[in-house]
């Protein structure tokens, strides 16, 4: 039998403040941390919901150099951004606080003075790159080179953004600051390591023999990395941007982000509460994190072996990680811009907080890698919200106030299939709590739906409308049901889609429903005078979508030009071929020649059929540059021919020399022709 806590921790992955949230993140982490919360608010629990803005690493200090400000400017930026997203979209934590912040400062350090004194850490000093022209030692995304697996030029030094290979400094060929562009020196630094190798056997009994119920994707990642062997980790880096390691002999070093943002979680809530170690130190809470599938080993592994070397604290009963959400089938990118934006849908979509939410979680990457695109918004939204959804609230409320003046009718005697409606309807209370309870949120939300398709069977069925004429008694039992059926609605929706929740209430002329009470029939008394009756959900045409579609396909243009310019911009020369003699080039027979004719070659999309006059001869000759010039843009051009070739048959044509050309490090091939008109036959040399 599960274990009855007395309260709960919910913690959400804290985002990065370098950037908006995207709807990756939404699927990933925050809108099923927010449907476990307000479930769990909603059955009287003792919950607290933790965030907050994640403000120190390498990445934001490369913005700041960038746009020329303090990485402090930075941070302030996005947290007020993503705080605000967050809250229009309904998200309920109980805080939302920052890495930066005091309390922050205090609580990190506090944590990392405890293991250093208590001896938990290991001092090992390492040679690591260092730019004698800024005049400090570089992390790894400071540091530029050579792929060793694609010869990218411009790889960093922990990824190659070209071909995706996670590398290390040491690998790259050429490595040089990305700061000053300098040749970069090895020096030695010392710095502080968690050995999480001490943890593996109780990381090990923890979570594979205690935590099998785990999601696969969560426990087999855990395993892999306990069957390979924990090594020690650093837990301090050389930077000027962070929290400065509390001991003697640190200047310049700072907590690595690693060890300073999980803390995050504990200071929040010390900021959120004074009973907070009721939430972090107590056996009868229950600590569930949130996060994306790149966090699962920070959170079942490294942030459990702090904890276990600072003890005192509990460790997290589950960390149900979702996969990765694609859009239109392409892998989310911050870099490449190719994302949803929080903030631009709440800004170009409004009133429709709840449409993302709803389309999200039914399409969320709970087992797999999933894929969002605009027509399956569209469609669920037309489908299922409008369709399903808004159609039974709207006929039921809509019925009601036409034929009773907006009151509640009273119950008449019931029938068969009146029974057997209300017995499915009770049936959706424990699968609703049955599929929460175990992070099954897409499931859930079938659920809560199901009501909607129980409560328009039920009225299509029944057809009120026609039966007032011959039976109006029957007609008040059907809408009382229905009626009761939308206030069980109003209940079963409010984890996923709380605007919709609100207004359902609104238009029922209600506070709210206890959630125990979900499945009853009584929910509303005969007499009782509901709202006006709106709609729920307004269609969403083809315009619309058609806007979102062409804003992803100027980012995909922009994006392949980007490319294109980066890697013109990275192509090397070819090198020198071998060397030759004098006699050799002199055997060479170069002639300034001009081009009196020109046509394609039939079925052939490269070559080019050119009539050339020589000044010796005219000839034909076949050359492969259709994919650069127009035939017609060609006659008249001179230019130089290699007139002393051997002569070859390409498709029946006799080719009799051969076009100079260049060609650039991108391949593109460029006519040579002499800078002024020169007589035909000239020789070059």
């Amino acid at each position: 039998m599960a274990k009855r806590y007395e309260r709960y921790l919910i913690t959400s992955a804290l985002p990065y403040a370098n950037g908006p949230v995207h709807i990756g993140h939404l699927a990933g982490v925050y809108i099923p941390s927010d449907i476990y919360t307000r479930y769990l608010r909603l059955r009287g629990r003792d919950v607290l919901s933790i965030c907050g803005s994640d403000e120190h690493g390498v990445p934001i200090t490369i913005t700041a150099r960038k746009e020329g400000i303090t990485p402090q400017e930075v941070v302030d930026r996005y947290h007020v951004l993503i705080k605000r997203s967050f809250e229009r979209l309904g998200i309920s934590f109980d805080i939302y606080s920052r890495t930066t912040s005091p309390v922050h400062a205090d609580t990190a350090s506090e944590f990392f003075r405890k293991l250093y004194d208590e001896g938990k850490f290991i001092e090992s000093s390492s040679e690591q790159y260092y730019d004698e022209s800024a005049g400090e030692f570089l992390a790894d995304r400071y540091i530029v080179g050579t792929c060793p697996r694609c010869g990218f030029e411009r790889a960093y030094g922990d990824q190659c953004e070209k071909c995706g290979s996670t590398l290390s400094p040491d690998e790259l060929g050429n490595p040089h600051s990305a700061l000053s562009g300098s040749k970069l020196v090895k020096r030695e630094t010392k710095h502080w390591y968690l050995p999480l190798n001490l943890y593996e056997d109780a990381l090990r009994k923890w979570i594979l023999e205690g935590h099998r119920e785990w999601k696969t994707n969560v426990y087999g990642q855990c395993k892999s990395w306990l069957d390979g062997g924990l090594q020690p980790r650093a837990v301090s880096r050389d930077l000027n941007w962070g929290i400065p390691v509390p001991v003697e002999g640190a200047e310049g070093k700072v907590l690595y982000v690693w060890f300073d943002a999980p803390i995050g979680y504990i200071s929040a809530t010390k900021e959120l509460t004074p009973d907070w170690e009721k939430y972090w130190k107590d056996e009868d809470t229950k600590l569930v994190h949130f996060i994306g599938k790149d966090n699962i080993v920070f959170h079942c592994i490294v942030f459990p072996s702090m904890l276990m070397a600072h003890g005192g604290y509990i460790l997290p009963d589950n960390v149900p990680a979702n996969e990765f959400l694609n859009l239109e089938g392409d892998k989310i990118s911050t870099s490449r811009n190719w994302a949803v934006w929080l903030h631009e849908y709440l800004d170009e979509m409004p009133g429709k907080e709840d449409v993302l939410r709803y389309v999200l979680c039914a399409n969320a990457p709970e087992t797999k890698d999933n894929d969002f695109t605009w027509k399956d918004f569209q469609a669920r939204n037309n489908n299922e919200l409008v369709a399903v959804l808004g159609n039974f609230v709207n006929r039921a409320l809509v019925l009601t106030t036409k034929y009773y003046d907006g009151v509640v009718p009273a119950c008449g005697e019931l029938t068969d299939y009146d029974r057997a409606t209300i017995e499915e309807i009770k049936s959706v209370k424990e699968a609703l709590e049955s599929n929460i309870e175990n992070y099954r949120f897409r499931e859930a939300l079938k659920e809560a739906m199901n009501l909607a398709r129980i409560g328009n069977k039920y009225l299509a069925d029944s057809e009120p409308w026609k039966v007032v004429k011959s039976d109006p008694e029957r007609v008040k039992t059907i809408l009382w049901l229905s009626l009761q059926i939308t206030a069980n609605l109003a209940t079963a929706v409010e984890p996923f889609m709380p605007f919709t929740a609100r207004k359902l209430l609104t238009m029922l002329g209600m506070e709210g429903f206890d959630w125990e009470r979900l499945g009853e029939t009584s929910l509303l008394e005969a007499g009782h005078r509901i709202g006006k009756p709106e709609l729920l959900f307004e269609k969403i045409e083809d315009d619309v979508i058609e806007r979102q579609m062409a804003k992803l396909e100027d980012i995909k243009r922009r994006n392949a030009e980007a490319a294109a310019a980066a890697e013109a911009a990275t192509a090397t020369v070819e090198a020198q071929k071998a060397e030759i003699t004098f006699d050799d080039f002199s055997r060479n027979d170069i002639r300034v020649s001009t081009i009196i004719a020109a046509e394609r070659v039939p079925k052939t999309q490269k070559l080019l059929h050119l009539t050339i006059d020589t000044g010796i001869d005219t000839r034909e000759i076949v050359s492969g540059i259709a994919e650069y010039y127009e035939p017609e843009t060609l006659v008249g051009r001179q230019i130089l021919v290699l007139v002393n070739l051997e002569p070859r048959k390409i498709r029946g044509i006799e080719s009799r020399g051969m076009i100079l050309m260049a060609a650039d490090p991108s391949g593109r091939l460029t006519l040579l022709s002499p800078a002024a008109d020169t007589a035909n036959g000239s020789v070059v040399g």
